[in-house]
This record gives C-alpha cells, structure tokens and sequence, in this order.
C-alpha cells in the first residue's frame, strides 16, 4: 500500500481548492527572487503553471516555446529578469492578484 503520493499532485489539488494557498506560493517566489535565492524561486512557479495556467497556454501568453519555459523553471535553468517577470505577470494575473512589495528591517 502506497503511504505517500507526490508533493506535485498534492500541490496542484490544494492550487486548484485554495486561492490563499495559490497566492501564497505566488508570494513567496517572488519573495525568494527578491532576496537572493533565484534557483528555489524557479520551482514554486513552475508547480504554479502546472496546477493553473499550464505551459501551453503560458507559452502562447508570453510567445515563447513550452519547452523555452520549462527549461527556464527547471533547477538548471536561467531566466532573464525580463522572462521571470512576464511569467510572474501571467501568474498573477490568472490568479487575479495584485503584488505589493514591503520591505522589513533586518536584525
């Protein structure tokens, strides 16, 4: 008997059931991005493609190649600012949010 399934299935199931949780992955990407960690921001946006938009139709949204995409979210991959950002733009937009950035004193 199987005891675990994996985290992608579970992801994609709780994407698609709670907008929050969906937004919260959304957030802490570019979060991650922002303060230095570009490789773990790569991957909570592609588990956001694949439970919402998916990679045909952000390719058609970005007009760039499926496979373009999911090499750049790949853990070898290597976006540009400009590319991270168009597909952070159709993410946001599909999940009908509005990203505000506040910055916090370090301690």
């Amino acid at each position: 008997m199987l005891l675990t399934r994996d985290y992608q299935e579970t992801i994609q199931e709780r994407v698609q059931s709670d907008p929050e949780f969906a937004s919260g992955l959304l957030n802490e990407a570019i979060s991650l991005f922002l303060n230095g960690e570009p490789e773990v921001a790569r991957f909570m946006p592609r588990d956001l493609v694949n439970a919402t938009v998916g990679f045909e139709e952000l390719a058609i949204a970005t007009a760039k190649p499926s496979k373009s995409l999911h090499r750049m979210l790949s853990a070898q991959g290597n976006p540009t600012m400009d590319n991270f950002a168009i597909i952070i733009d159709v993410l946001r937009r599909y999940l009908n949010v509005e990203i505000q950035i506040n910055t916090v004193p370090c301690n």
